[in-house]
């Protein structure tokens, strides 16, 4: 794997991007080719069928230079991009009430046979239960990190990398961060005890911690988003906790950071501030714009270009320790299709037969 690399290089390797369609448009390929991203993202509007998966997937990492991080936003219920052409993957609340930690792991195993990034380390309180519904499994802190370590290993017995989020909790927000900057009271002995507990005991286990958008103003005296913040970032994140791994923005086109910022002061602001890399996850345009201002706030200043570049460093270091990262696995056949659907119909049924022998049990 190449390690020097030129500026755009470097940029690139700071953006996980999204976009439209379902192949690789004439559009795209310009696009990787020019951008080199890190990486990709999938929703549910670019998936059709496994088949088309897979060739949308080899095709788009066919045209980086360096390998890709190949990844879709994957935690089971309301977050489920495959549901349509595999079947509905359970949800992690609905999972945790059968209290089995032996299908906390297998919830992470199904679901890294599919994907990757998950899961949700937030607190499931009653101010964000609107907001986070079954993506959130308790409000004790202690049953969040059993439920998550579990989840990951069956994740990495897939072979499969997780992304711990939404930091530093979104369990108190009452508003919705792709809408709105969600302002959270809570004192920082709060924070420390019950949402932070979940990144401190895994900290060693997840390669990725997500940036929420939301703002703390106890805590930073501030309205600025988690995911600008250097605060949270550097010093609570990197060297209070001592998370080692990637730390990576949620969208940059969510209302919760675009309340305070243009996209271009979002992710020059975001990397500024600690962060290693940055998602765009949908329109071309706001993609190629995020990149250019980067790439010029680079090319203007020296100090910037220092942090692009140990940015980029630590980005590279971490695709060099996986080397599934630079192979590709086969077309799914439709035997291995109809084996995972049969596996994940099994898991829910089980799941349901739980919840109703509980029930009937009180």
């Amino acid at each position: 794997m190449k390690r020097l690399l030129e500026l755009r290089q470097q940029v690139g390797q700071l953006l996980i991007m999204g976009f439209d369609g379902t192949s690789v448009t004439p559009s795209l390929r310009k696009m990787l080719r020019e951008l080199q991203p890190a990486g990709v993202i999938l929703f549910m509007r670019n998936v059709e069928s496994p088949r088309q998966t897979h060739a949308l997937l080899r095709d788009s990492r066919k045209l980086g230079e360096i390998p890709m991080f190949l990844c879709v936003d994957m935690e089971g219920g309301t977050v489920d991009r495959l549901k349509k052409i595999i079947v509905p993957a359970p949800a992690a609340a609905d999972v945790f009430r059968s209290r089995r930690r032996e299908n906390f792991r297998l919830h992470g195993r199904i679901i890294g046979d599919e994907c990757r990034f998950a899961p949700s380390f937030d607190l499931a309180l009653s101010a964000s239960q609107g907001v986070m519904g079954s993506r959130a499994v308790s409000a004790d802190a202690e049953q969040v990190t059993v439920f998550c370590r579990e989840f990951l290993r069956g994740l990495n017995d897939a072979g499969l990398l997780g992304c711990g989020k939404h930091f530093p909790g979104l369990g108190e927000a009452s508003l919705d961060t792709h809408f709105a900057l969600a302002r959270i009271s809570k004192s920082w002995e709060r924070l420390s005890t019950e949402d932070l507990a979940p990144y401190r005991a895994l900290r060693q286990r997840i390669a990725f911690v997500m940036l929420a958008h939301a703002s703390y103003p106890q805590v930073t005296g501030d309205g600025l988003p988690a995911s600008l913040s250097s605060h949270w970032i550097k010093e609570i994140l990197r060297q209070q906790i001592g998370y080692r791994g990637l730390v990576i923005t949620d969208d940059l086109e969510m209302g919760g950071i675009l309340a305070v910022a243009t996209i271009d002061e979002a992710a020059v602001g975001t990397l500024s501030a600690g962060a290693d890399m940055f998602l765009v996850c949908h329109k071309e345009e706001l993609v190629r714009q995020a990149y250019e201002a980067v790439l010029r706030e680079a090319e203007r200043s020296r100090d910037f270009a220092r942090t692009v570049a140990r940015a980029a460093a630590r980005v590279l270091s971490y695709k060099a320790r996986y080397p599934i990262l630079r192979r590709f696995p086969a077309t799914p056949s439709a035997t291995k299709i109809s084996r995972l659907k049969a596996k994940l119909e099994q898991f829910s049924a089980a799941l349901a037969v739980g919840a109703q022998a509980e029930v009937a049990a009180r």
